[in-house]
């Protein structure tokens, strides 16, 4: 059956969900606050870049079940099952800032209680929120509705990788649904049908299960690249090359292939701040996560040594040197720069004199904005290179994995590469003649 959906938020999280929940045949009301936003929406524009996601935006407004609104009355009043799609950012001491999500649960428990409304509603945490969360939306409810009022809230945390976001949403390897009622669960079964006709499981557990299983999933993960990352450097001093370890314990079907790759250090909207929110709770409990809080250190250690690598090269001082950067976002496939690695490099080569040239596919929109005129854009990859010192990677877009090494020799002037990502083998790098520098291996020289 078709179900009418409320997406509160049309951020990352949220208009994927109400895209694909479209998709599959229900009717979905966004909503936020960002008049100008709404309108670019209701044209069909993402308000992100995520392939194939504008596609079945304009498919879904053209078909009707996709509109988009200010007005949160009008989501709440025909709507049954609400998401809540909002921003979670971490406080100065890593916790979650959750007011977004419980000013909205009271504006919507104010509605309900102001228009009377009877009918059943199901809250759902979509958002990566702290364990509890739930039963304090739950006690917002109360407070306003009374203890037998018809809401029910419940989790279910997104799994969503961006650049393979529509791909994730439409064909989840799981479902995750955190609630205590069994009415609840039946109807999120259905909600999600249609997504798992793979055979792909939906788990219903308690909320706090629910809420720890987003954040146990994203430190681990995060801890993968750390322990990896810190490995790399062990690597590089005993003359060993992280690459041929990575596919000697890869090949472990214990250990798997992901998440394997040493490089810069991870960024993005959900391992740094997921990685500080895990390690904040626990804190507060009393039960510190040992392994968490390394995870941390180390994922900012990592940019640091990478920085020392460009910084040794010129004795420490690199002003009026010119820096080319290839790759802004955190990673490919996506124009999102919140904790880029990138951002990292630019902030001491700046801090430090370099004039800085950068070029990326879909970020240089998000970079002007943090940056302005401190900054050279380049619209090609290898104008972004013309006249400059040393060029430095920090995106694995494919573009950058097969380039034109002759125009690349011809405009960087000390032929010198510092490699974030390890995108080439280090034989055919060398027969190039490139003094190169990438993370976890030997330092090819230049002939």
């Amino acid at each position: 059956m078709a179900f009418k959906i409320g997406i509160i938020g049309t951020g990352y999280v949220g208009i994927v969900s109400g895209t694909t929940f479209a998709e599959t045949g229900n009717d979905v009301i966004c909503v936020d606050i960002d008049e100008a936003k709404i309108e670019k929406m209701r044209a069909g524009k993402s308000p992100i870049y995520e392939p194939g996601l504008e596609r079945l935006m304009i498919h879904n407004i053209t078909e009707k079940r996709l509109t988009f609104t200010s007005d949160l009355k009008h989501a709440v009043m025909n709507s049954q099952i609400i998401f809540l799609c909002l921003p979670t950012p971490p406080d100065a001491d890593g916790s979650a800032d959750l007011k977004y999500v419980l000013q909205v649960s009271n504006d919507i428990a104010n509605i309900i209680k102001e228009e009377n409304i009877t009918d059943k509603k199901i809250i759902v945490d979509k958002s990566t929120v702290p364990v509890g969360t739930s039963q304090k939306v739950d006690s917002i409810f109360t407070s306003i509705l009374g203890e037998n009022n018809n809401v029910f809230v419940c989790s279910n945390p997104e799994f969503l990788r961006e650049g393979y976001a529509v791909e994730d949403a439409m064909k989840p390897e799981r479902v995750v649904i955190g609630t205590s009622s069994k009415w609840v669960g039946e109807i999120m079964k259905d909600l999600y049908k249609p997504f798992l006709r793979s055979g792909n499981p939906i788990y219903i557990m308690d909320e706090k299960s629910a809420e720890v299983t987003k954040y146990a999933a994203n430190s681990f993960l995060a801890t993968k690249i750390s322990f990896m990352n810190d490995l790399a450097f062990y690597c590089e001093n005993v003359g060993a090359d992280i690459d041929s370890v990575r596919l000697g314990i890869g090949s472990d079907s214990r250990i798997g292939k992901r998440f394997l790759f040493a490089g810069l250090g991870y960024g993005g909207s959900c391992f740094p701040k997921d990685v500080q929110a895990l390690n904040f709770s626990s804190q507060q409990e009393e039960a510190d996560l040992l392994i968490v809080q390394a995870t941390e250190n180390i994922n900012k250690r990592q940019t640091e040594r990478f920085i020392h690598k460009i910084m040794n090269k010129y004795d420490n001082n690199v002003k009026d040197k010119t820096i080319a950067i290839w790759g802004l976002a955190f990673k490919p496939n996506t124009d999102d720069v919140r904790d880029a690695p990138a951002f990292k490099v630019i902030d001491k080569l700046l801090a430090e004199g370099a004039k800085i040239k950068v070029f990326d596919q879909e970020a240089i929109e998000n970079t002007k904005a943090k940056y302005g005129n401190s900054l050279i854009y380049s619209n090609d990859m290898y104008d972004c290179i013309e006249d400059c010192d040393a060029l430095v990677i920090c995106t694995e877009w494919s573009i950058f994995r097969t380039p034109n090494f002759d125009k690349m020799k011809k405009n960087i002037k000390d032929n010198v590469i510092f490699d974030g990502r390890n995108l080439y083998e280090l034989e055919d790098i060398e027969e190039l003649g490139f003094e190169y520098h990438s993370i976890g291996r030997r330092v090819v020289n230049a002939k």
